[in-house]
């Protein structure tokens, strides 16, 4: 799989999303076509989200375990890996050491 190094002609939310305590940061980013993605970074750490759309999650620099709601183990993506998340859902995601950056696209 290969990430873009940068969007063209988007608009940016300027206000970042935060969340547990800015341990895991992101900017909401629209493309010209109209779709959403966010852009973010995740700190040391294990979190839980909740998904209302389906996401893919695109691990752009770092690596971080997943476990989708419904899975009995976690999986390692590294950079250049990705994973889904059904819409309705929710996900674990751990980072070890370092900072696990991603892109975010929604369904």
């Amino acid at each position: 799989m290969s990430d873009p190094e940068r969007f063209e002609n988007v608009s940016v939310l300027c206000k970042a999303n935060v969340f547990f305590d800015g341990k895991v940061v992101s900017h909401t980013i629209f493309l010209p076509d109209g779709s959403r993605k966010t852009l973010g970074l995740i700190y040391p750490g294990s979190y839980v989200f909740d998904t209302k759309a389906a996401e893919t999650m695109a691990i752009s620099a770092g690596a971080c375990r997943v476990k989708v709601r419904g899975q009995s183990a976690f999986t390692v993506y590294q950079a250049g890996s990705a994973f889904k998340v059904p819409a309705n859902s929710a996900f674990e995601i751990a980072v070890e050491e370092g900072v696990a950056q991603y892109i975010c696209s929604f369904e």
